[in-house]
């Protein structure tokens, strides 16, 4: 087994041939972006409560908009991962919609004369449905307000934002603008600048959970990369991810980022704890890997131990995984091959940042299995870093 420094050491040359120059060193760099961000942040608070405040975040709560988070793909996920928190710290309905749903019908998800915030996510600025759908609201919806979240400052969609008052842009460091194919670091660090609007109003409530976060971020990425690199050697046809509340966006990413990394030659699936008994769970076999997120909510892992149990008890999976809170870890012995400790007491709404490292690790040393090269795996061009340009109706 092997750490990710095995990748990073290599010389530069075997790097670029292997497509190895970009990916490990993205994953890596994750935790240590996070405290680039919330500096980030900090440098534009002033502006970005303004801003938030003008579109009535902080007003009566029957007057607050509501808010959407909008991307595509993995930028979807940002949503998916941010819904819960944003909607408890902010008192309002908080709704991800993707930008490839939104594009075809925007009018079948607004309401005439009610208030909007719509929250954009995206890595390049430039993903086709997303210039599209924030092009069309801001020539035609003037009640909806826009924060941009990317990691591109010469996208097209900061360029919209231009002398647009109802319109905010928040630009991360160029660092995580990542330039492999698969989104990592872009992806948590988005996930980060949502934590910091979540709170705010008090950053400084934040910033020793940050800390916190970074700190078994860098735990795990150490242990995590280990276990993948055994995991891959396994190879696996088909992997398997739930999880529930935010971390079934962690699940959803996670099946992407496999799929993505090895060209679509392991198969993935995703699905929700209590989901996956509902028809899915037909589609695991023996040659699967079950990998479960487990809440650090007591009630709710225990939703997750009895499934684990139930998946051993049927013996329809080749091994199963639980990634989770350590204070768990002897609870969960019994129902699992292999159990991948959170070493820190963090709540389920912040916990995607962490959890998505196993799994883009997994995606990293299977498409290494695999002989392909993980900064460019699609070697057809059947998918590509930014989705291609198409037409508009």
């Amino acid at each position: 087994m092997n750490d990710l420094s095995h990748f990073l050491k290599l010389p530069l040359k075997e790097k670029e041939a292997r497509g190895l120059l970009f990916t490990p060193a993205e994953i890596a760099q994750q935790p240590q972006t996070w405290r680039t961000t919330l500096s980030i942040f900090e440098g534009h608070q002033s502006r970005i409560i303004d801003f938030l405040e003008r579109t009535g975040i902080r007003g009566p709560i029957e007057s607050r908009p509501t808010v959407f988070l909008i991307g595509a793909g993995t930028s979807d996920y940002i949503g998916h991962a941010l819904e819960s928190l944003l909607r408890q710290k902010w008192g309002c309905e908080v709704f991800p919609v993707a930008s490839t749903e939104l594009l075809l019908g925007t009018d079948e998800y607004i309401i005439p004369e009610r208030k909007y915030l719509w929250i954009s996510f995206s890595r390049s600025g430039d993903s086709p449905e997303g210039v599209a759908v924030l092009e069309q609201a801001i020539q035609s919806s003037p009640n909806i307000s826009h924060l941009v979240i990317t990691c591109n400052e010469q996208g097209k969609m900061v360029s919209l934002c231009d002398s647009v008052d109802r319109a905010c842009v928040i630009v991360l460091a160029d660092a995580v603008n990542d330039r492999s194919l698969a989104m990592t670091s872009s992806f948590t660090n988005m996930i980060i600048m949502g934590h910091c609007i979540a709170n705010a109003w008090m950053i400084e409530e934040y910033e020793p959970l940050l800390a916190q976060m970074i700190q078994a971020g860098d735990d795990l990425l150490l242990l995590a990369a280990q276990y993948a690199d055994e995991i891959a050697t396994r190879r696996f046809a088909r992997i398997c991810f739930v999880g529930g509340g935010p971390l079934k966006s962690v699940a959803m990413e996670s099946a992407l980022k496999v799929l993505e990394m090895t060209a679509g030659e392991v198969k993935t699936m995703w699905q929700t704890v209590l989901g996956l008994r509902h028809g899915p769970m037909a589609a695991l076999d023996r040659e699967t890997l079950f990998i479960c997120f487990v809440s650090s909510d007591e009630r709710k892992a225990k939703y997750a131990r009895d499934l684990l149990l139930e998946v051993g008890e049927k013996q329809i999976v080749a091994d199963s995984i639980a990634v989770g809170p350590l204070s768990f870890e002897t609870d969960f012995a019994s129902c699992v091959n292999l159990y991948i400790p959170i070493q820190a007491s963090i709540e389920d709404g912040y916990r995607p940042v962490l959890d998505v490292i196993v799994g883009q690790l997994i995606g990293l040393y299977c498409s290494v299995a695999h002989g392909l090269q993980p900064d460019s795996p699609s070697a057809a061009g059947v998918i590509s870093r930014v989705v291609r340009e198409f037409s508009i109706h």
